[in-house]
């Protein structure tokens, strides 16, 4: 993990949250709780909206929790008047399962912060700490002005 990566001063949870409206955060539930110089933090409850018919938490939701913090976790270290991020690929392994009407938390920490691309480590727990789903988001950092 790498420490001192996002201005806090400067970053607003409740900014973030907007910003996320009406996409996939809102759609599977996930919200951002709190940011720290090397970490942005979230959470979501398991419900109707991301588990699988056996009232668990969809694999694919986890995947989107990983895309989701990696991607808004790189938005916010770059210059946004001259770069976009796009995600390039992710990876992801389903440890345990989370049963609905339970909450899971995500923690995205950087792993490499280039010039032309970042690696995002997203870690999701459930209650007592208890690993669910780890991955890996990596990213581009492309310039707009050479679009």
């Amino acid at each position: 993990m790498m420490d001192n990566v996002f201005d806090i001063a400067n970053i607003s949870i409740e900014e973030l949250n907007k910003r996320c409206e009406n996409t996939m955060s809102t759609a599977i539930g996930l919200v951002f709780t709190e940011i720290t110089p090397s970490v942005l933090r979230g959470s979501m409850l398991v419900n109707h909206s991301n588990c699988q018919p056996l009232r668990m938490l969809n694999g694919g939701a986890s995947m989107a929790i990983i895309e989701i913090m990696g991607s808004m976790a790189t938005n916010l270290v770059i210059d946004r008047s001259k770069f976009v991020a796009l995600g390039q690929s992710i990876t992801g392994n389903h440890f345990r399962p989370v049963r609905e009407g339970q909450t899971v938390f995500a923690e995205a920490s950087a792993i490499h912060i280039g010039q032309k691309s970042q690696v995002w480590e997203v870690s999701i727990f459930q209650a007592e700490s208890k690993l669910v789903c780890k991955g890996t988001l990596n990213m581009a950092v492309v310039s707009i002005i050479s679009q």
